[in-house]
C-alpha cells in the first residue's frame, strides 16, 4: 500500500532540484502537494508537470515573509483539507569567502533557510497540533555539520536548521507533531554540474560509495521521515551523503 494514501504536503522551492524530486516521490506514495516557490511560472509548470490541479498546486511564496508562509499553508488545508507534511526546503546560495562575502550575502542566506524554515514549522506547527498529528522536515546540509570554506553564511544556516529542529521537536512532540532534518552531501544537479571539474573531482574522492547522490534519494529519507515508517523518530537528523564527513 502506497504510504502517504490521504495526507497533504507542502513543500517550499518545491518547482525543482529536491522539492520537485519530494513532491514526486510523494505524490507517487498517494500524497496531494501544494508547492511553494518565488518562481511563479517555475512552480505552476511544476505543478502541471506532477498532475495538474487533482495532485498538485503551485503557490507563489517567499519564505521569509511570515504572513506569505502562513497564507501558504492556509492555501493547503483549503485545496485539500488538511495539512500533514510540512517541507521546509527552500534555499539559496551566496558563496564568497570570509573576506570577501558582503553583509548582504549572508544575511540573505541566514533569511531564507533559518528565518524561512521557522516561519514554515511555526505555520505548520500551529495547524498540526491542533489535529495532534504531523510530520515537519527541515533541510540541513552536510555543510551545517563540518563547515566548507566559501559557505560561513551556508554553513551557518544550516547548523541553525539543526538547532531549530531538535528545539521545535521537544515542543511538539507531546502534542503528536514530530520534527525531523535531512543533510544532503554532494547531490546531482544542475546546479552541482556545473562546477569545474577539478572542484566536482575533489568533492568526490571524499566519498566513500564513489558517487554523488540523485534527488530521487534524498526525496526517500523525506518519504521516511514523513511517514509512518519514522513514527517514533523526532529531532533526528538523517545525513543523505554516501558515507562523506562521517
Amino acid at each position: 500500500m502506497a504510504l502517504l494514501v490521504g495526507r497533504t504536503a507542502v513543500i517550499t522551492g518545491g518547482a525543482r532540484g529536491l522539492g520537485y524530486a519530494v513532491g514526486e516521490r510523494f505524490i507517487a506514495e498517494g500524497a496531494r502537494v501544494v508547492l511553494g516557490d518565488v518562481n511563479a511560472e517555475a512552480t505552476r509548470a511544476a505543478a502541471e508537470t506532477l498532475g495538474g490541479p487533482v495532485f498538485a498546486r503551485p503557490f507563489v511564496c517567499d519564505v521569509t515573509s511570515g504572513a506569505e508562509v502562513d497564507s501558504l499553508v492556509a492555501a493547503a488545508v483549503e485545496a485539500f483539507g488538511s495539512l500533514d507534511i510540512m517541507v521546509n526546503n527552500a534555499g539559496i546560495t551566496r558563496d564568497a569567502t570570509l573576506r570577501t562575502m558582503t553583509e548582504q550575502q549572508f544575511d540573505e542566506v541566514i533569511a531564507v533557510h533559518v528565518k524561512g524554515s521557522w516561519n514554515g514549522t511555526r505555520a505548520a506547527a500551529a495547524i498540526m497540533r491542533e489535529q495532534r498529528s504531523g510530520a515537519i522536515i527541515n533541510m540541513s546540509s552536510i555543510s551545517g555539520k563540518v563547515g566548507l570554506i566559501g559557505q560561513t553564511n551556508y554553513s551557518a544556516a544550516k547548523a541553525g536548521i539543526v538547532g531549530l529542529t531538535k528545539a521545535a521537536a521537544k515542543e511538539l512532540a507531546h502534542l503528536g507533531v514530530r520534527v525531523n532534518a535531512i543533510a544532503p552531501g554532494l547531490i546531482r544537479s544542475a546546479m552541482t554540474e556545473a562546477m569545474p571539474q577539478r572542484i566536482w573531482d575533489a568533492k568526490l574522492a571524499e566519498i566513500p560509495m564513489g558517487r554523488a547522490g540523485e534527488p530521487a534519494e534524498v526525496a526517500a529519507a523525506a518519504l521516511f521521515l514523513a511517514s509512518d515508517l519514522s513514527s517514533y523518530m523526532t529531532g533526528t537528523v538523517l545525513e543523505v551523503t554516501g558515507g562523506r564527513h562521517l
